[in-house]
């Protein structure tokens, strides 16, 4: 699929794509008869995976070092193992912190419908 393809399916810019490509987070992919970028669908699946990588948290820098880890293969399963537990924990953290949050939020909502209903009253 072209690169326009995997843009609108991935809401990644042409522009973003094109810089994940050459800072390694995708490796080049193939070239049709006409030079443009065949991108498939292993490679929506990566682009995905690196989404969700993103919004765990992930420094760019890091992101960039799994790919590369992935590009090595089964010698780095380990490491890559180790990357995603420090980030499953940080996120782990955040559900917690957002949790308490949420329940901040819902007994301030809650003393302020009594206080509206006591005015009403």
């Amino acid at each position: 699929m072209k690169i326009s393809e995997v843009s609108r399916r991935t809401g990644l810019s042409v522009d973003t794509l094109r810089f994940y490509e050459k800072v390694g987070l995708i490796t080049p992919p193939p070239r049709d008869q006409a030079g443009h970028r065949d991108y498939g669908e292993d490679d929506l699946r990566w682009l995905g995976f690196l989404d969700k990588l993103n919004a765990t948290g992930m420094k760019q820098a890091d992101r960039i070092h799994f790919a590369r880890l992935r590009l090595m293969g089964e010698s780095t399963y380990a490491e890559r193992r180790r990357m995603l537990e420090t980030y499953h924990a940080e996120v782990q953290d955040q559900i917690a912190r957002l949790q308490e949050c949420q329940t901040l939020l819902a007994g301030k909502i809650e003393t302020y419908r009594t206080l509206e209903k006591e005015c009403s009253e």
